[in-house]
């Protein structure tokens, strides 16, 4: 696969690269929101709005200077200026998260969305709601099997066919999730990756892919390419980690600081 980066024209500005609107982050799991957010930003978004309770906003905000944040009463402004929407990471399944979901999916406009982890939960049970057109889910497995409603066996069974089906069920890009990342498009054209290593099976791991994927498609790339690339760009960062700090060692926010030195293999 030839990937390329999407071009950066020198006469420019931070909304020249897309605002990405993060709604992650719960108050027992507020690492997702932070891992979510860098990473967009660190793989070229202009900037990341990070919508999330006080709470995790005042966590996040202890660790890093480069994020804007809102409240969840600001959820519906937000969403007017947004680029892209990336949702779910660390979400929880609470009833308060289950509505903020759904909030946001009601109001959301025509811009990229990506689901990941909680949210793709939330949608797996949800009887009826409207999905945006512009749509991107990362499931691992097991939230595969959620949205497919089977077993677990059946998605690793054939995992091309499951990545199909999600597509066709969400008439969604499907990011199927497993150590050969499978992604399939809307008219079901598929990808499957061959970078990353073990060291990707850690907590956070997803969190800092969906944040890429969103960095990408506010950058301008279309849903199937900024995943695609996101996926191997991802893999690429576990094996470069990998080299310096065995595929034991390597933790989640160690993949965020290898997003410059695997974009440069494709510069």
């Amino acid at each position: 696969m030839d990937f390329k980066m999407p071009i950066r024209p020198e006469i420019s500005h931070k909304g020249s690269f897309g605002r990405v609107l993060n709604i992650s982050g719960s108050d027992y799991m507020p690492g997702a929101a932070l891992l979510s957010s860098l990473s967009a930003l660190t793989i070229g978004c202009g900037y990341v709005f990070l919508c999330s309770t006080e709470q995790v906003i005042n966590a996040v905000a202890a660790q890093t200077q480069n994020i804007v944040f809102a409240p969840l009463s600001d959820l519906i402004e937000q969403l007017n200026f947004a680029d892209v929407l990336l949702i779910g990471c660390g979400l929880s399944l609470s009833d308060n998260a289950k509505s903020i979901f759904a909030d946001a999916l009601k109001n959301v406009k025509d811009i990229p969305v990506v689901i990941d982890a909680d949210g793709l939960n939330i949608l797996s049970v949800l009887d009826q709601v409207i999905l945006p057109k512009n749509l991107i889910l990362t499931p691992h497995p097991k939230e595969a099997a959620r949205l497919l409603r089977v077993s677990v066996e059946d998605i690793l069974s054939d995992t091309v066919e499951a990545a199909k089906e999600i597509s066709e069920k969400y008439s969604c890009v499907t990011v199927l999730k497993t150590h050969k990342t499978v992604v399939c498009s809307q008219t079901f054209e598929i990808y499957i990756n061959n970078t990353g290593n073990s060291a990707l099976a850690k907590a956070g791991s997803g969190d800092v892919l969906a944040g890429m994927i969103a960095g990408l498609l506010g950058q301008k790339c279309d849903l199937y390419y900024s995943a695609k690339l996101g996926v191997y760009l991802h893999g690429l960062c576990g094996d470069l980690a990998k080299n310096d700090l065995t595929e034991y060692g390597v933790l989640a926010h160690d993949l965020i600081r290898y997003i410059p030195s695997s974009i440069k293999t494709l510069l």
